[in-house]
């Protein structure tokens, strides 16, 4: 059984920095495209960045391109959101997930592994 659990969320003022990460335990997660979801109160859960295994394809939602970075350590089962100049629309619940290729890497029914989320909130 995988398990993602993330971290590194929490109350940043308008532009700002956050790093949020997602460790995964249990089997490795080969070949596993992972990203990163968020969901905002009464909003559906939005596509933010994606990130093949061997880290050769990013992909970013169009709201975060240029502000945020994801990377992934495979040694070290974990994956990193880098986010900057964040916006109080930014503000939502972070998910992380794990799916196996092929796949459209921003649609939520691809990814078959979740984590539990973090809070991200961003005042103005």
């Amino acid at each position: 059984q995988v398990q993602l659990l993330e971290s590194g969320g929490g109350l940043v003022q308008a532009g700002g920095s956050l790093r949020l990460s997602c460790a995964t335990s249990g089997r490795t997660l080969s070949r596993s495209t992972m990203a990163w979801f968020r969901q905002a109160p009464g909003k559906e859960r939005e596509f933010v960045a994606a990130i093949t295994w061997s880290a050769d394809s990013t992909y970013y939602g169009d709201s975060v391109k240029g502000r945020f970075t994801i990377s992934r350590d495979n040694a070290k089962n974990t994956l990193y959101l880098q986010m900057t100049s964040l916006k109080p629309e930014d503000t939502a619940v972070y998910y992380c997930a794990a799916g196996l290729p092929p796949g459209s890497v921003d649609y939520v029914g691809f990814y078959n592994t979740w984590g539990q989320g973090t809070q991200v909130t961003v005042s103005s």
